[in-house]
């Protein structure tokens, strides 16, 4: 059975990339990345650039561009964003079936969350960039509902995923994650902005002392404690220590959302599930299968339920 992105052949790609006016020399690289398709396209004059094809029926090309522009915005207030290299008046391109767009090369290293410093720089950041959020929301864009997230995806996978010695246990567990999950969305308020989305360390390229993300296709509109809980790991002392230096920088901007640590764990139960969901949704890919080759395993579900099952007791003892 084929699949889109076996439309994307080498010589494929260079075209597209040359129509869209960055001159290439021959020399590409495929870079990881399973959602879209992301490669390293050396140029005739100048550093080579970052090209993301992007997947089809995704996004719609307005969408697409919405977050383009968010990127610019941010770079324009002097955040430290990889944003798309505008061209001819787009940042978005098209050949065929596929869009694309074009980013420079940014090198740097995963941040060290163990380091204060860098902590307190992410927190200082991630508040700027949260201002910024609430100044130009997004329109196009999703918006988040934890509840309603969890409860399609875990249908989904109940329905039609789970391996059937653990279905049942699955359902049972999932039941209770969702009522608890209610309960601690009807206690707190939180408003929504555009957050990165997806801002956990492989993201994050640290370089000159500071924070450089990459990779907005999945901003949307979205507490702003989404940006900030994936920034913590470890055991609950330490992950409490990375919180409160995190909101040392942050309170240098705005003031820290304390009130929204009760949305950790629903946001950490939400992403375990539509991660599981998202593979499912992948599987015809033929990149998925050969890399994730565990997920259709008996003891693959046996190990989620464990997980769901710690996670509600981490519901009932929040940070």
């Amino acid at each position: 059975m084929s699949h889109p992105f076996d439309d994307l052949t080498p010589d494929y790609m260079l075209d597209a990339v040359d129509a869209a006016g960055f001159l290439s020399d021959g020399r590409l690289l495929q870079l990881n990345s399973f959602e879209n398709r992301v490669y390293q396209v050396g140029q005739e004059e100048g550093p080579p650039v970052i090209v993301k094809f992007y997947r089809p029926q995704r996004w719609s090309d307005e969408q697409i561009l919405e977050e383009h522009a968010f990127s610019l915005f941010l770079v324009a207030r002097d955040l430290p964003v990889v944003a798309p290299i505008e061209k001819n008046g787009t940042t978005l391109f098209h050949c065929d079936g596929f869009a694309f767009a074009v980013f420079r090369r940014a090198g740097g290293h995963a941040p060290e969350l163990d380091n204060d410093n860098h902590l307190e720089q992410l927190g200082r950041t991630l508040a700027r960039w949260h201002a910024c959020g609430s100044d130009r929301p997004y329109e196009l864009r999703h918006t988040m509902d934890p509840l309603a997230d969890i409860r399609a995806a875990s249908t989904f996978l109940i329905n039609d995923v789970v391996d059937l010695n653990y279905r049942s246990q699955y359902r049972d567990v999932c039941g209770q994650l969702l009522e608890q999950i209610e309960q601690h969305l009807a206690e707190v308020e939180f408003p929504l902005l555009n957050v990165h989305g997806d801002c956990h360390t492989g993201n994050i390229l640290w370089r000159d002392d500071k924070p450089h993300f990459v990779d907005l296709d999945d901003s949307l509109r979205a507490p702003a404690m989404q940006d900030i809980w994936m920034l913590l790991s470890g055991e609950q002392d330490e992950q409490q220590h990375q919180l409160r230096v995190l909101a040392r920088g942050y309170d240098t901007f705005l003031p820290f959302p304390w009130q929204q640590t009760t949305l950790i764990e629903p946001l950490r139960t939400r992403r375990i599930i539509c991660y599981d969901a998202w593979l499912a949704r992948r599987w015809d890919d033929p990149a998925f299968p050969p890399a994730f080759p565990w997920f259709e395993s008996m003891s693959y579900w046996r190990d989620q339920v464990t997980l769901l099952q710690q996670q509600l007791r981490s519901l009932q003892t929040p940070l």
